[in-house]
C-alpha cells in the first residue's frame, strides 16, 4: 500500500526513518508515488545494500520487511528490533 493513502503507514514509516537517522544510519527514504516494483528496481540500480519495507500487513503483525541486496528472499523483523537488526547487518 502506498504511504500516501494511509496515515497509519505514513506515521510508522516516518518514525522508523527518524529512529534510523538518530542511530546514525544513512537512509534513503523513497516516498515517491510509484509502484513498489519500480522503487525496488531503482534501489537495485543505484546499489542500495539494505531495503526496509513498511506495509499495512506487516504493521498489523508488528513487523517490517527486510531484504539485503544479495539475499534471495526477504525476511520479517520485529519493528521494535529493526534498529539493532540493521546495526548488526552494517557491522
Amino acid at each position: 500500500m502506498n504511504m500516501h493513502k494511509s496515515q497509519r503507514l505514513r506515521e510508522a514509516t516516518q518514525e522508523v526513518y527518524a529512529k534510523l537517522q538518530a542511530a546514525g544510519i544513512e537512509v534513503l527514504f523513497d516516498d515517491r508515488r510509484e509502484r513498489p516494483g519500480a522503487m525496488f528496481a531503482n534501489s537495485e540500480l543505484i546499489g542500495i545494500p539494505h531495503r526496509l519495507v513498511v506495509g499495512e500487513r506487516g504493521l498489523d503483525k508488528g513487523e517490517i520487511e527486510y531484504k539485503g541486496r544479495r539475499d534471495q528472499k526477504a525476511q520479517y523483523v520485529p519493528i521494535d528490533n529493526v534498529i539493532e537488526f540493521i546495526k548488526d547487518k552494517l557491522h
